[in-house]
């Protein structure tokens, strides 16, 4: 009933929609139906107009079903859903009985679906059975070859085991005859290493000779390094003195514009009085957002509300932007990037002035504009090439982006790195 009202709700007239819908008519189907739901139902209630107007297409488009309906002698072979949505809206005599009848025989459809499936679920079960006795019986085949082969392993592995205790005893008396050896060969190794010892303390002497001269050498290497430097440094200040000389000489402007600032969108001290038309609708490492601030000449891209609704929607729409530009005014001036952030106008009932932050732009969408539209003027206007972040949650804002050449980033990375500033 919700998808066939929001379907009309779209193809009326503006004056002929309910006033409580209106806001909603210029939606798309889908997001009527989502987003109005509540208030349609609300209406088909109440408004017998409004339910005779809903089931004015339904009529033309199954004009038996109907007819059937209006007299209570619907077909057994009709769909329950469609003749309870029929009876809910044509409300004949008894339309309670037809409702109360096709729940009834949805719940009849269920349940045999129901016991169909635990039908299936017994066979499959007695299969799992049959197949896991057959396994086991091949188990306990193959666990009694195993024991036949283990016993002949255990008879030939003692076997083994009296011919390595013979070799044992053969080789208990070789290393003692080696430990006698060795402990003449010890006693060599001892007068060796007295001597050794003498030649050691020799050569420790020279190496600390030779660390005193690698000192000195270093000292009179840094000494240059330090001229070296000084020279560097005067070269580069000179440049930089001739440089500043030469835009002074060629009036260069000290400043130069951005290609965001082409865009068209409505400044907060430029919004036009309007009537409220409804509320826009709205990878995840929390360092991705720091790493693509650090691209040199990054812009920053944010989709205003989409942030504000999903870090502090309970705070009114004036203190939502005046807590986001605060914290994104923090942000420019650290990272050095430029800032746009767009609101949507629809959300404005009167014109309002915005004190922006130095380093943050704020635009609001022109009427019959959304800000997602204006955020994708702003991606298309910049030069290919340029890094351009785009912040939202909006996933059709995000596909966008990404489309254009963007990166798009969540709202709630920029809301997590707000909150560290």
């Amino acid at each position: 009933m919700v998808e066939a009202a929001a379907e009309l709700i779209g193809a009326l007239p503006p004056d002929e929609v309910p006033v409580p819908l209106r806001r909603f008519a210029r939606f798309e189907r889908r997001k009527r139906a989502k987003l109005a739901g509540q208030h349609i139902a609300a209406l088909l209630e109440k408004d017998a107009g409004f339910r005779s107007r809903v089931a004015g297409p339904l009529r033309d488009a199954q004009p038996e079903l109907v007819e059937a309906v209006e007299h209570g002698d619907v077909p057994p072979a009709a769909d329950p859903v469609r003749v309870a949505v029929l009876a809910y809206l044509l409300r004949p005599a008894g339309w309670t009985g037809l409702v109360e009848a096709a729940r009834r025989e949805l719940e009849r459809s269920a349940t045999a679906s129901e016991g169909e499936a635990a039908e299936r679920r017994v066979a499959a079960l007695r299969e799992e059975l049959s197949a896991a006795r057959a396994a086991r019986a091949a188990e306990v085949e193959k666990l009694r070859a195993e024991l036949r082969e283990s016993k002949a392993e255990v008879a030939e592995l003692r076997r083994k085991l009296h011919d390595a205790r013979a070799r044992a005893r053969a080789a208990q008396e070789r290393a003692d005859a080696i430990a006698a050896a060795t402990e003449r060969d010890l006693a060599a190794a001892r007068d060796g290493s007295a001597a050794a010892e003498k030649e050691l303390r020799k050569l420790r002497a020279r190496a600390a000779q030779a660390e005193a001269a690698a000192e000195a050498a270093k000292r009179a290497a840094r000494e240059g390094r330090n001229v070296d430097d000084v020279r560097l440094r005067m070269l580069l200040d000179t440049l930089q003195d001739a440089a500043q000389g030469v835009r002074r000489e060629l009036a260069l402007p000290s400043t130069i514009g951005r290609p965001a600032d082409a865009v068209g969108g409505l400044e907060p001290d430029r919004l036009a009085h309007r009537a409220l038309p409804g509320r826009a609708l709205s990878d995840g490492d929390p360092q991705l957002l720091d790493r693509l601030l650090t691209l040199p000449q990054v812009h920053l891209v944010v989709d205003g509300y989409n942030v504000t609704k999903t870090g502090y929607g309970e705070l009114p729409l004036s203190d939502q932007r005046n807590r986001l530009l605060s914290g994104l005014g923090g942000l420019a001036a650290q990272t050095r990037a430029e800032v746009t952030c767009v609101f949507d106008g629809a959300e404005l009932e009167a014109p309002v002035a915005i004190g922006a932050p130095r380093g943050v732009r704020v635009l609001f969408s022109r009427p019959g504009q959304t800000a997602d539209e204006l955020i994708g003027d702003l991606v298309r206007a910049e030069p290919e090439g340029r890094a351009v972040v785009v912040v939202s949650s909006d996933r059709e804002v995000a596909d966008a982006a990404r489309r254009a050449g963007a990166r798009p980033a969540p709202s709630t990375l920029l809301l997590r790195r707000l909150g560290r500033s």
